[in-house]
């Protein structure tokens, strides 16, 4: 058994801007101030409470409630009327086929919620690949090894068996929370240096990069 569990957003896909867009939009409709771009993107991967109270610490929890949901809608608008951007990076989708190939199981485990989770691997038709999918609805937020737990017991893999590939230091501790090898992207929110710190043993460049890594 070789079980690669990948994060999404960030990793595999990039949606910053509707991420962004979504948040602008609850934060307005709050009468709040928008938090900056930067720090809304350093959030992505904490599910969207815990990213909410990072962004903003002094709200109370009635207010948190109301952006959670504002943001949801706000989400479901941009999906709805066919604005939401949720691409793949390039060269992920000859990644996913090269592992699949190679004789990798692989796995899912994010912030998103299941019905966001299942629309962007549909919209990107790349949920064949996956054997286990695990989010922020049913467990607690990264860097909770909770989810990745779960992927290894529903794939039948032991700790040793597995990598957690991802672009934040959440990944990166769940991992190694998990007893599961970290391996960090560049391509995503967080700086290399962070990952390294947070326990990664490698940071891909380029998806060739982590294939290469991989199938050595």
């Amino acid at each position: 058994m070789k079980l690669a569990v990948f994060d999404c957003d960030g990793t595999l896909i990039d949606g910053q801007a509707s991420i962004c867009d979504a948040m602008e939009l609850a934060f307005a409709g709050a009468g709040l101030a928008a938090p900056a771009r930067n720090d809304v993107r350093r959030a992505v991967g904490l599910s969207l409470p815990q990213a909410i109270a990072r962004l903003a610490p002094e709200i109370d929890e009635a207010t948190r409630v109301a952006l959670v949901a504002s943001y949801k809608d706000a989400f479901r608008a941009a999906r709805s009327g066919g604005t939401l951007s949720q691409t793949m990076f390039p060269g992920l989708r000859d990644v996913l086929e090269q592992l699949s190939a190679g004789g990798w199981t692989l796995a899912v485990a994010t912030g998103m919620s299941d019905r966001g989770l299942a629309h962007c691997l549909a919209a990107n038709d790349i949920a064949h690949h996956f054997v286990t999918l695990q989010t922020a609805d049913r467990h607690p937020s990264k860097p909770n090894p909770e989810m990745l737990e779960t992927a290894l017991f529903e794939a039948g893999a032991q700790p040793r068996e597995a990598v957690m590939i991802g672009d934040t230091a959440y990944d990166m501790i769940m991992a190694r929370d998990a007893g599961v090898r970290a391996i960090g992207v560049d391509w995503g929110y967080h700086e290399p240096a962070e990952l390294t710190a947070a326990g990664a043993e490698f940071i891909a460049a380029t998806p060739a990069a982590l294939s290469e890594y991989l199938l050595k």
